[in-house]
């Protein structure tokens, strides 16, 4: 059982082949050209997009949901996956430049944004009080959804989704 963002109580249960991931700490200076990244963003006047959270994805993740398109973290989020192909240090923190398959986007990225990348996971680190990330669910007939991967924030992490 686990408890939703809205409060609920939902039952999950992990495919037998579930890919149990962990979500730790990283830094801004962690990101460089070639890395590929998750940004969750605001759209701003100018056409770039602040970041509210960066995830940095392990090589093996590469590709992973590529693209632009909206998120539902907050009203008017989108979600950017895509290759960094430039980073600019300034005084309200690091330009990205990001390149995906049919478009690129400027992100803003302040320095007290949440920025985390992942480590290999197990299930038997999945305990309650652990906070956790699922998505690509599928609700069974029953309500119970099926989850193929959960994310977990580890050593106490909350994961920033």
């Amino acid at each position: 059982m686990v408890k939703s963002r809205d409060g609920a109580d939902v039952k999950v249960a992990l495919a037998d082949d579930a890919l149990v991931v962990g979500i730790v700490n990283a830094s801004l200076s962690d990101i460089k050209a070639g890395s590929f990244v998750g940004v969750t963003g605001m759209p701003q006047a100018d056409g770039s997009q602040k970041a509210v959270e960066v995830h940095i994805f392990p090589e093996a993740m590469r590709g992973t949901g590529e693209g632009h398109r909206p998120w539902d973290l907050r009203p008017q989020s989108t979600m950017t996956n895509a290759n960094v192909e430039q980073t600019v240090t300034g005084v309200d923190g690091r330009t990205l430049t990001v390149k995906y398959k049919g478009g690129e986007k400027k992100i803003i990225v302040p320095p007290d944004t949440p920025i985390v990348t992942y480590v290999p996971g197990d299930k038997n680190e999945l305990r309650p009080g652990v906070k956790i990330f699922i998505a690509a669910a599928t609700a069974k007939p029953d309500g119970t959804l099926q989850a193929p991967r959960v994310n977990f924030g580890k050593d106490g992490l909350t994961p920033p989704m």
